[in-house]
C-alpha cells in the first residue's frame, strides 16, 4: 500500500475570535475574510499568465448520472463568449487517478446532523476497504480544519482514523442570526483558502466538502459599498484562476436530504452569475454551491446517503476528457470569459470550468509543492 504525505494541514489559526458588529455594509466581514480594503492590499501585479493554450478538464455523464466513455473531439464544440473555438489539442481520460480529499463540515451542519454526517463517512470507509483513488479526509470544526495527513487507498485505515477524531460541543460560542453567518462564513471561506493553497500542483484534485453550504448572505439590507466590492471581486477572482489552474474540482454533499427546504437548496443558483466587475458583486458568489458548480463539479442533495453521493462524486472524475485551445487575450485586466462546451450526441451532461478571467489580477495564494511520495 502506498501512501502520499499532503503536508501539515492543521489550519487551527484560520478563526480569530469574533467579529466587530459593524453596519448591514459588511464591512467587519471583509476584513475577516482576509481581503482587505484595496488601499491596504498587498501590491498587486497580473498572475502568471497562462500559456498560449488553455487545457480544460471535462467530464460527460448520462441522464443516470454514469460517466460517458468513447467520446470523440468531434463530438465536443466549445465556446468562449459564445464565439466558437477550435480545440486544439484533445485526450480522453479514462482511469484517471485523482487525490480525493473529503471534508465534514462540523461548522455549518446542525449540531444534532454531525454525528449522523460522521457515521455515515465511516461506513463509506469501512465498506470500501481497497478504495479506487488516493483518499484523505478532514474534519472542519470551531478550532480549525484538521486533516489526516496522508492519501491512501485503505478505506479501513481511513475509518479507524475518523473513529479518534473528537467532534464534541462547538467549543465557540457563536452569535445568532446575520452576525453568526458572517463569522461561519469567514471560517470557512479562509480555511478553502488555505486548503487549496496546500494542493499538490501535480494531477487533478477532487475536494467533496459535506455540509450544507456555507452561509449565504445577500439580498435586500445587505449592501456593499464601492470600495468593498473590490476585494470580494479580486477574491472570486483567485479562487477561479486558482482552481482552474491548479485542477481542483469542487463537489459540494449537502447531507440534509429531503427534510430540508427546496428554496433553501436551490437558493445559490441565484449566484451563479459569475461577476464581470466589482460592481457585480455579491457575496453569495463567495457560496460553497457556487464555487463547486463554477470548478466543474457536482452539487448533489436531496439524499441522506452520504456515502452514495460520496461514490458519485468520485466516479464523476474516474474517466473524463482534456479539451486544449487558444484563448482570447483578453482586452483589460480581469476580463471574464464564459465558457460552453455543447455535445453532439442528445441527453448528456457536461461539467466543466464554468469560465476565466483573462490577464488576472490578484494577490497570488502560496505556491503548491508537488506531492512526494512514500515508499
Amino acid at each position: 500500500m502506498r501512501l502520499s504525505y499532503l503536508g501539515p494541514l492543521y489550519l487551527g489559526s484560520l478563526y480569530r475570535g469574533s467579529l466587530y458588529r459593524g453596519s448591514l455594509y459588511l464591512g467587519a466581514l471583509l476584513v475577516a475574510l482576509s481581503v482587505s480594503p484595496l488601499a491596504s492590499l498587498p501590491a498587486q501585479s497580473p498572475a502568471p499568465s497562462d500559456s498560449e493554450q488553455m487545457t480544460l478538464y471535462v467530464t460527460v455523464s448520462d441522464h443516470g448520472g454514469k460517466p460517458v466513455q468513447g467520446l470523440t473531439r468531434d463530438d465536443f464544440t466549445l465556446l468562449d463568449n459564445k464565439h466558437p473555438e477550435t480545440i486544439t489539442g484533445f485526450r480522453a481520460l479514462a482511469g484517471t487517478q485523482a487525490a480525493v480529499v473529503i471534508v465534514l463540515d462540523a461548522i455549518n451542519l446542525p449540531y444534532h446532523d454531525v454525528s449522523f454526517a460522521r457515521q455515515q463517512l465511516s461506513r463509506f470507509f469501512s465498506s470500501n476497504p481497497h478504495l479506487a483513488q488516493p483518499t484523505t479526509f478532514g474534519v472542519l470544526q470551531d478550532s480549525g480544519l484538521r486533516m489526516e495527513p496522508w492519501f491512501t487507498t485503505d478505506g479501513s485505515a481511513l475509518a479507524t482514523a475518523l473513529g479518534r477524531y473528537s467532534i464534541g460541543l462547538r467549543e465557540q460560542i457563536r452569535s445568532t442570526g446575520l452576525y453568526g453567518d458572517e463569522e461561519r462564513l469567514d471560517q470557512s471561506v479562509n480555511t478553502f483558502k488555505e486548503l487549496i493553497a496546500e494542493m499538490p500542483k501535480d494531477g487533478i484534485k477532487h475536494v467533496i466538502w459535506i455540509s450544507p453550504g456555507w452561509p449565504l448572505l445577500g439580498g435586500p439590507g445587505l449592501e456593499l459599498n464601492p470600495s468593498q466590492r473590490t476585494p470580494v471581486f479580486t477574491n472570486i477572482v483567485q479562487f477561479a484562476t486558482e482552481l482552474r489552474r491548479l485542477r481542483v474540482i469542487v463537489d459540494a454533499v449537502n447531507p440534509l436530504g429531503a427534510s430540508e427546504d427546496v428554496g433553501r437548496t436551490s437558493y445559490y443558483e441565484s449566484f451563479l452569475r459569475a461577476p464581470r466587475k466589482s460592481n457585480d458583486v455579491e457575496l453569495g458568489q463567495l457560496g460553497l454551491q457556487v464555487i463547486a458548480q463554477q470548478s466543474g463539479g457536482l452539487v448533489l442533495h436531496g439524499s441522506n446517503d452520504i456515502g452514495a453521493m460520496i461514490q458519485r462524486a468520485i466516479d464523476h472524475t474516474k474517466s473524463g476528457y482534456e479539451l486544449t485551445f487558444t484563448p482570447a487575450p483578453g482586452e483589460h485586466e480581469n476580463e471574464y470569459h464564459e465558457l460552453q462546451i455543447k455535445l453532439r450526441l442528445p441527453g448528456l451532461s457536461v461539467h466543466t470550468t464554468a469560465g476565466y478571467y483573462a490577464k488576472p489580477v490578484f494577490p497570488g495564494l502560496p505556491g503548491a509543492a508537488a506531492l512526494p511520495h512514500a515508499d
